[in-house]
């Protein structure tokens, strides 16, 4: 069991319906695989890393929908700036990505 958390710090994140736009491989990595996703008007598309790439390629993301953590504080990785989270679930200690309807707008809030 996670660490309890209060009702504020769970109304902080907003999860968001991103489309990934593009994504590819970081070269310089053997886990990153970097995301261009549209988070809808509020955000625009920013710059997303997920470490999956021992997984997924990136044809697995591209032109798809999930859930993202919009207003996660930006991380330098490698040079680079990440702005947000994808959201996976887990099983057997290993990412299952969580498709979202194309039916949902980009940008669509989590309640």
């Amino acid at each position: 069991m996670s660490n309890t958390i209060t009702f504020s710090d769970f109304i902080n994140l907003d999860i968001r319906v991103g489309e990934v736009l593009n994504a590819q491989k970081v070269e310089e990595s053997n886990k990153l695989i970097e995301l261009t996703v549209n988070l809808g008007q509020d955000y625009g598309t920013v710059t997303i890393f997920t470490g999956m790439q021992k997984w997924y390629t990136p044809e697995d993301f591209q032109g798809k929908k999930f859930l993202f953590i919009a207003n996660l504080e930006p991380k330098k990785i490698m040079d680079r700036v990440s702005q947000g989270m994808i959201l996976s679930a887990s099983k057997n200690d290993e990412p299952v990505l969580i498709p979202v309807s194309p039916d949902l707008d980009n940008g669509s809030k989590i309640l």
